[in-house]
């Protein structure tokens, strides 16, 4: 027993850096931070996808006023982004022609107030008894559909039943009825044949 005695003696000396080491391990487990949890939220995952996707504004007497289509929507919930892929918006208007818009893909933003569209982007404003259709493409176009407002910094061409106008930058304002080309413009005109 005195051997034992003699051992613990001997170990005594030790506990308290024993002890010490046991406390800054246990310290330490407490300052680490928690693992990284894969959050939803953080990573750039869609959380809902919607194949053949379709939706419709009505107007204040409940006729359609935008009628968005798409082959495929999907939503980022990190950024609150919706892309659509093959996305086509129609515009009705009381009075005005309707107006064609499609791309490859979009972007709507975070509360749908505004569409970008991208490569090979159709913009066609409809014919009236008063003025020939008229078409737009480009690579890319940013569209409001509530203010009636569309605009480019990239090159467009303009076709209608006469003329052909190739630009770089447009803006458009359907509610004024106008179109700003912003620079680089060329026209070619083809008279009306008898």
């Amino acid at each position: 027993m005195t051997g034992f005695l003699q051992k613990l003696r001997e170990w005594s000396s030790l506990l308290p850096l024993l002890l010490l080491l046991a406390a800054a391990y246990w310290l330490n487990l407490q300052v680490q931070p928690l693992s990284a949890k894969l959050d939803s939220a953080k990573r750039h995952a869609p959380d809902f996808i919607v194949s053949s996707f379709t939706a419709t504004t009505l107007d204040e007497h409940g006729a359609p006023r935008f009628i968005m289509t798409a082959r495929k929507m999907t939503h980022y919930p990190d950024n609150d982004s919706t892309h659509l892929e093959d996305p086509q918006l129609a515009s009705f208007f009381p009075a005005r022609p309707t107006i064609y818009t499609s791309s490859k893909r979009g972007e709507v933003s975070s509360k749908g107030e505004e569409v970008f569209l991208h490569d090979e982007v159709k913009l066609v404003r409809a014919g009236s008894e008063t003025q020939s259709a008229m078409a737009f493409s480009t690579a890319y176009l940013h569209v409001i559909p509530e203010r009636e407002q569309a605009d480019t910094d990239q090159p467009v061409i303009m076709t209608d039943a006469h003329n052909v106008v190739h630009a770089v930058g447009m803006q458009l304002d359907n509610k004024a009825r106008t179109i700003k080309l912003l620079a680089q413009v060329r026209s070619q005109h083809e008279p009306k044949k008898n």
